[in-house]
């Protein structure tokens, strides 16, 4: 076994550890896909959603939102009230591979846009998201990846080694934000793929 490249290892949530897509709640409430599609799409697009990662209340985005489409009112609540039932559970693979981490003694954090309102929710149902060493949530910062601020926020808070901390994200543009701050950052596809990758770095991880 090589010598580690790198320190510690961070966590994105939504679409690494958690299984979070608003289909889940309105595949239900809207039953047409077309109709469905238009509704999360047109009407709580995602850079609406990105708004209540930057910090903004829920009960203000949903205020907003509504006084626009008060003929989707009872939808838009929705997405505030039941946004627990947008969470599938935990993806596969992943927690156990958290999990080893820890017990090798990897320090671990979490680095996510996420609203901090719902976070704690999230903390609440899934206690695997309260095991990290450190976490920096969107939301309670109001600033969002990949801006390089929450990198560097990261970094400055927990006086971490840019050079020699791991990032992984479902998201490339995340990942392409990561790496121009000078982490070692790779795209999440799969646990397995990414414990390969955290074993060429030379962790101690079983094969």
């Amino acid at each position: 076994m090589t010598e580690p490249t790198i320190d510690v290892v961070v966590f994105d949530i939504g679409g690494v550890l958690l299984d979070w897509n608003p289909n889940y709640l309105y595949a239900d409430l809207i039953p047409d896909d077309d109709q469905r599609r238009h509704f999360l799409t047109a009407i709580t697009t995602p850079d609406w959603n990105m708004q209540q990662d930057a910090g903004r209340p829920w009960a203000e985005a949903v205020e907003e939102l509504t006084a626009l489409h008060p003929e989707h009112a009872e939808w838009i609540a929705a997405y505030d009230t039941g946004w627990l039932k947008m969470v599938k559970g935990l993806l596969p693979g992943t927690p156990d591979l958290l999990k080893e981490l820890q017990e090798l003694g990897v320090p671990t954090y979490a680095l996510t846009n996420f609203s901090g309102e719902k976070w704690e929710i999230a903390k609440e149902t899934f206690p695997i998201l309260d095991s990290f060493t450190g976490e920096i949530v969107s939301g309670h910062e109001q600033v969002v990846k990949p801006d390089e601020k929450i990198y560097r926020l990261l970094v400055d808070r927990f006086a971490l080694d840019a050079t020699r901390t791991f990032f992984t994200d479902d998201v490339q543009r995340n990942i392409d934000g990561a790496r121009a701050a000078g982490l070692q950052a790779e795209l999440f596809t799969s646990a397995d793929t990414l414990r390969d990758k955290l074993r060429d770095r030379g962790l101690a991880l079983k094969p």
